[in-house]
């Protein structure tokens, strides 16, 4: 039991799993940004629109902005994580942070699987939060340059999203803000290929990657790495973040 358990513990397969939420939830990515992206790239001017290589360094400019936002959300949050799972690490504090992440894992990958989706719930919560932001995106609008391209696609990063909500929760259990930063740029790199496909390139892979088969699997590998999380936490107790490699006995 323990050799099977404890290359799932170790300080990689949480962002790997990160990767693979924002890579194969690209199905809820395109309903939440899509229609962003379709309107940042047809508000862009006539002769940029004509050419792919002109529309390419908005493209990852949007998404790059985007990505550094979530990042930065995961530096956030994994730090006030490791304040308090450090602050309560003599009463199992990081144990619990561990349990609630692997219980969001499990949500997460029967959502990705197509066989619950509750998570969309979870995208009221930062309704608040995007009224603010929403109004600042729109003056920027319409795109001329590309460094504006990537202060709207920073704001974007605010758009209520119940995926993003959830692997935050991993951020919270990560360990600290270096491990929160690097949930997050994983779980962004994930989300690339399918939201590049949106705008322009990609869109056969994109398509390939929501097909039904493949985010059973996907979803199934994703449940599979929360259900053993929770049954290593609970073996070991260790009271370190998912992002560290805990001391076993």
């Amino acid at each position: 039991m323990d050799a099977l358990l404890s290359p799932f513990i170790t300080s990689q397969w949480p962002y790997w799993t990160a990767f693979l939420a924002g890579l194969f939830g690209g199905v809820h990515c395109i309903g939440m940004c899509g229609g962003v992206v379709g309107a940042l790239t047809f508000g862009l001017p006539s002769e940029v629109r004509a050419a792919r290589w002109r529309l390419l360094p908005y493209l990852f400019a949007y998404n790059g902005g985007r990505i550094l936002t979530y990042t930065g959300l995961g530096v956030l949050v994994g730090w006030f994580g490791g304040v308090g799972g450090d602050a309560l690490s003599e009463y199992a504090g990081w144990v619990y942070l561990r349990l609630l992440a692997a219980g969001f894992m499990i949500l997460l990958g029967l959502y990705i699987g197509g066989w619950w989706f509750g998570l969309l719930r979870v995208e009221r919560l930062g309704g608040g939060l995007w009224t603010r932001v929403q109004p600042f995106a729109q003056k920027m609008l319409p795109i001329r340059t590309a460094q504006g391209a990537f202060l709207v696609g920073a704001l974007w990063g605010f758009l209520p999203c119940g995926l993003i909500y959830s692997v935050l929760i991993w951020a919270l259990a990560a360990g600290g803000w270096r491990e929160g930063g690097l949930f997050m740029l994983s779980f962004g790199l994930g989300t690339l290929p399918t939201l590049l496909g949106a705008g322009l390139v990609s869109a056969r892979f994109g398509r390939t990657l929501q097909t039904p088969r493949l985010r059973r699997v996907a979803g199934v590998l994703v449940v599979l790495f929360g259900v053993w999380t929770l049954i290593a936490t609970l073996q070991y107790q260790p009271n370190v973040g998912l992002g560290c490699v805990p001391v076993t006995p």
